[in-house]
């Protein structure tokens, strides 16, 4: 699939599952993951990157916290997919720690491995660290 048809598809999936909650939770900021890129998170769960590089799309489907109340620190995984604008496709598995900072500014990183579909599969290991706002 080409990574602009991707990204239409993912955008469409997003839009569509934010009009139908009734209240939504967004965030949007900036992260290093297709390059440069920017992040539109929605319910914590939802998370769909746009770079320089390409564009990504993760499903975070299990959060937890860690036993000591005075860590602001949650951790997450999830599944996902990313298309690079060179026609690299593939999946990943983000693993990762989301760090509150304040009521709206929260920073995350993680780490992801991921097959490259494009030429035959490839595992390969990325990673990604960002920043977003919650309004």
């Amino acid at each position: 699939m080409k990574p602009i048809a991707l990204g239409l598809l993912l955008t469409l999936s997003l839009t569509t599952q934010a009009v139908a909650k009734e209240k939504t939770n967004i965030s949007a900021g900036l992260a290093v993951d297709q390059q440069l890129s920017a992040v539109l998170e929605v319910d914590d769960q939802y998370r769909f990157t746009l770079g320089n590089g390409g564009t990504a799309f993760d499903y975070l489907f299990q959060h937890g916290t860690f036993d000591n109340p005075d860590i602001p620190v949650d951790w997450y995984v999830g599944a996902g997919g990313w298309a690079e604008w060179d026609d690299d496709y593939g999946v990943r598995l983000p693993i990762g720690l989301d760090w509150a900072i304040n009521k709206q500014i929260s920073a995350y990183g993680q780490v992801h491995p991921e097959v490259n579909f494009h030429g035959g599969p490839e595992l390969q290991l990325g990673g990604a660290l960002g920043v977003t706002y919650s309004f």
